[in-house]
């Protein structure tokens, strides 16, 4: 009896430390964003096509002839608004937005979403500690954006204007840099 009981109480201990332990294959995943997997080994703009939360922001891209520069080595940060934080703009400043005469707006507005390297949570925690409270870092349309804490979690940026977004979705990795997914468009 004692045998069986060692040998029940030895399942369980590596039973119980098989879920202790992350598998492999769990750290390896490909986030899911918007129901559509992101592939860590694709670039930026391949990834965010194939999300259904990010098709205003593709089209912006492709309105503003980012594209090209989105799919380049980087790393970039992306700040990724959905297309609900689009919805959030008044009537009619995304359709503004993409018309051709708009153009250079537009680039300002979604370079202000883009940061040069990698800025993951980890990165982003540092330098919030590391800024008691705050993190400043320039975008790459020149303007700088604001980066604090909104509880023990969760990490919010600031825009020039004063609005505040959360991210929603944290280190989506790419090819190319990593993406942050955002519930507000940043404005510079």
């Amino acid at each position: 009896m004692k045998f069986k009981t060692a040998a029940a109480i030895a399942v369980a201990a590596i039973s119980f430390s098989a879920l202790a332990m992350p598998r492999q294959d769990a750290m390896d995943h490909n986030p899911m964003v918007g129901g559509a997997a992101m592939m860590k080994s694709i670039d930026i703009v391949d990834n965010a096509v194939n999300s259904p939360d990010h098709t205003t922001l593709v089209a912006a891209v492709k309105a503003a002839g980012l594209v090209d520069a989105l799919k380049g080595k980087g790393p970039f940060t992306v700040f990724a608004p959905t297309n609900g934080a689009f919805k959030l703009l008044p009537d009619g400043t995304v359709d503004t937005l993409l018309k051709p005469e708009s153009k250079e707006t537009l680039t300002k507005v979604l370079t202000y979403h883009v940061v040069p390297g990698v800025l993951d949570s980890k990165a982003l925690k540092a330098g919030i500690r590391k800024g008691n409270g705050t993190f400043m870092v320039k975008a790459l349309s020149g303007d700088t954006l604001t980066f604090m804490m909104n509880g023990p979690m969760n990490i919010v940026v600031k825009d020039a204007k004063g609005g505040v977004a959360s991210i929603s979705t944290y280190d989506v990795y790419q090819s190319n840099g990593v993406i942050q997914v955002i519930d507000k468009v940043l404005m510079p």
